[in-house]
């Protein structure tokens, strides 16, 4: 059944936006959200402009986060979700949203229809699709990377409408975590015995704005820090979370040129066939890009900036091992240009 009664899914659905130096992004959010949920909480992490005050223009609760420890992604949406759980009457439903993400019309009409399903279904996500896509090659990766499988998934993104219940009985997100929250939201859940579903209807529009080399690489390096922190915090778990992607890294970027280079001399040079590694992946990554429908030209385009991401990753997994051996607290990796 399909709601299609507007009241009926601004009633049962608020809204956790987060946000830091979003600005007008922030604003293109927030007008997407207000003729689809009645209340929509904005949590800010320590922004520099205008983005609190953009928030309360437009009729936003607003939480700012204390200074006093880092800001991060998980942290924010717990805060919203907690406003929300406040007082009489709080939704059933959060709908999480990223402050430079805009919701698209109808969206939770459908999410609303198949989280109420008979299956155990806590997370409904959609189609996220880049604003700019043309922009720049890094915004066109994105657009590519947000292009996954539909029906039932492992993980959602930051974007992702949720029981309540669901969220709050495995704790919500985990705060400690810079980046990859979600999917690590999600492996709880399922081990509780949830389901994550993706529908086939577009639910965002992702403003990602990266437009310079040095973007990407801090991005990349974000994504390494979060898969070996995640893959550490799982290691026992039978669903090897994220454990081949943690390793990944040090097998490009150090394992493969080691054992080529290191063992030339003993092998007659035989070892050097190693290196035939790298076009063996970029030709792996240009077939599954083009089975999942994309140009000759993204096909290349997406498989060459993976390879080359394994070297910033790779430095996210060694910062973030420097940073653990010394008991040092995690540091926020940014990557937007305010």
């Amino acid at each position: 059944m399909k709601r299609e009664d507007r009241g009926l899914v601004a009633h049962s659905v608020g809204a956790v936006v987060i946000g830091r130096n979003e600005g007008s992004r922030l604003a293109a959010c927030l007008v997407s959200l207000a003729s689809e949920v009645e209340r929509i909480v904005y949590v800010d992490s320590g922004s520099s402009d205008r983005s609190v005050e953009i928030a309360r223009r437009y009729g936003a609760e607003v939480v700012e986060l204390e200074r006093t420890r880092p800001f991060t992604a998980s942290r924010a949406r717990n805060a919203g979700a907690k406003r929300l759980s406040e007082g009489e009457g709080a939704p059933p439903y959060i709908f999480f949203i990223d402050g430079d993400c805009e919701l698209i019309p109808g969206f939770l009409g459908h999410a609303l229809s198949a989280i109420e399903a008979p299956e155990e279904i806590a997370v409904v996500c959609g189609i996220r699709k880049e604003r700019a896509p043309s922009a720049s090659v890094y915004n066109r990766l994105c657009d590519i990377e947000w292009d996954g499988p539909e029906g039932f998934v492992d993980a959602c993104g930051g974007d992702a409408l949720m029981k309540a219940d669901a969220f709050w009985a495995v704790g919500g997100f985990d705060e400690e975590l810079i980046a990859g929250e979600e999917p690590e939201l999600c492996l709880r859940l399922r081990r509780r015995g949830e389901r994550i579903l993706r529908i086939p209807q577009e639910m965002t529009r992702h403003d990602a704005d990266i437009r310079r080399f040095r973007q990407w690489f801090k991005r990349a390096e974000r994504a390494g820090h979060a898969f070996i922190e995640c893959a550490l915090k799982h290691r026992e778990g039978k669903e090897r979370h994220w454990q081949r992607e943690a390793i990944r890294p040090f097998v490009f970027v150090i394992g493969v040129p080691t054992f080529a280079f290191g063992l030339a001399l003993p092998t007659a040079g035989l070892s050097l066939f190693a290196l035939l590694a790298y076009p063996l992946s970029l030709a792996r990554g240009y077939r599954s890009f083009r089975s999942r429908g994309r140009s000759p030209g993204e096909a290349v385009l997406a498989s060459t900036l993976c390879l080359v991401g394994r070297v910033p990753e790779l430095i996210g997994e060694v910062r973030f091992l420097a940073r653990k051996a010394r008991g040092r607290s995690r540091k926020l990796i940014e990557y937007k240009e305010a």
